[in-house]
């Protein structure tokens, strides 16, 4: 564990591939990420835990089933669980994301898009 301050804006420049998340902090049992995102991911769901997603830079887009919710810099969304969602960003966005260690990035999709997070 760190002790030292997190310049996330600085994590974000150590990095250029998307939708790979880089953890930066650890908080009790989760894990405090940041990914860069251009495209559409993949429809997914974590069936036991919320997820948080920050803007940081850019716009993003939670896709819904029953519509979607559009993050700008310095806004949040929290999916509930269970609740089928899809991120996505017409421009490449700089997003934070906080969930329980362990949490699959593609939920029960699976797939070529599922990474692991590595430290940033």
């Amino acid at each position: 564990m760190t002790t030292q301050k997190i310049d996330i804006a600085g994590k974000l420049a150590g990095f250029t591939e998307l939708w790979a998340p880089r953890r930066i902090a650890r908080v009790n049992d989760y894990e405090v990420k940041v990914a860069k995102v251009r495209g559409e991911f993949v429809w997914h769901t974590h069936e036991d835990t919320d997820e948080l997603f920050l803007v940081v830079a850019g716009t993003l887009t939670i896709r819904l089933r029953d519509g979607g919710v559009v993050l700008g810099p310095g806004e949040m969304y929290v999916v509930p669980r269970g609740t089928e969602h899809c991120p996505a960003a017409d421009e490449e966005a700089h997003i934070l994301l906080f969930e329980p260690s362990g949490t699959v990035n593609t939920g029960t999709a699976g797939g070529d898009r599922t990474r692991e997070p590595v430290g940033a």
